[in-house]
């Protein structure tokens, strides 16, 4: 899915199933003695009874065959989202960004009120709406709060802002949020930026001409 290695994917996927990155890690352990890998795994014990189970369901499956299945369970579009997956063949980082998103927001939650400023706020997910933001913060004595959420597999790194995502932030300033989730190659840990095009950070616009490729055809009467 082209993550880095294990500790990114085990953080990343975790996050995204609400998960223990142990506990992926432990799976990988009681099935890696029945792979052709170098590592060992526990070896010294029988796997367990359920695990069998599912080895002798799904172990005839090819990788791709296997990859798909995987995928329909981490994206939480599901088959949606599978299907604009398939449909992107050409471009090879779109599952690792996706589920690295997703775990993003899927953190956002978990952690969201120990923030001071979203501690009496109730949360929620505009990730459809295409508003430019992808959580509202809703509180009884003053205007909603917006939230978007950004994951980033190193510690430092470039964090991009859509145009809709940027107009967003202009607009409502002070109560526009960027929460940035870094780390995941080893341990995930967030940083927020309030009203973000007027703090510390330097945005730089970048255009991009893109090919757009369409099919045609004829219908005869």
């Amino acid at each position: 899915m082209g993550f880095g290695g294990f500790s990114e994917a085990f953080n990343v996927i975790a996050l995204s199933l609400k998960a223990s990155p142990a506990s992926l890690k432990n799976y990988r352990d009681e099935f890696d003695p029945y792979f052709p890998n170098p590592r060992k795994g526990w070896h010294k014990r029988p796997i367990r009874g359920y695990c069998k189970n599912f080895m002798d369901q799904f172990g005839e499956l090819s990788l791709e065959e296997f990859t798909l299945l995987i995928k329909s369970k981490i994206y939480d579009k599901g088959e949606l989202a599978l299907i604009k997956d398939q449909v992107e063949t050409e471009t090879t980082t779109f599952a690792k960004r996706l589920i690295t998103g997703q775990a993003a927001e899927r953190y956002f939650e978990a952690v969201y009120k120990t923030e001071p400023m979203f501690q009496d706020c109730r949360l929620e997910n505009t990730t459809t709406l295409g508003c430019g933001f992808d959580f509202r913060m809703l509180t009884a004595t003053s205007p909603f709060l917006a939230v978007e959420v950004k994951g980033m597999t190193a510690p430092a790194g470039a964090v991009q802002l859509t145009s809709k995502e940027y107009k967003a932030a202009e607009l409502l300033r002070d109560r526009f949020f960027l929460f940035v989730v870094r780390n995941f190659s080893e341990k995930p840990c967030h940083t927020i930026f309030q009203d973000p095009v007027s703090s510390e950070l330097v945005f730089e616009k970048r255009e991009t001409v893109m090919v757009q490729v369409s099919w045609s055809t004829f219908i005869g009467r």
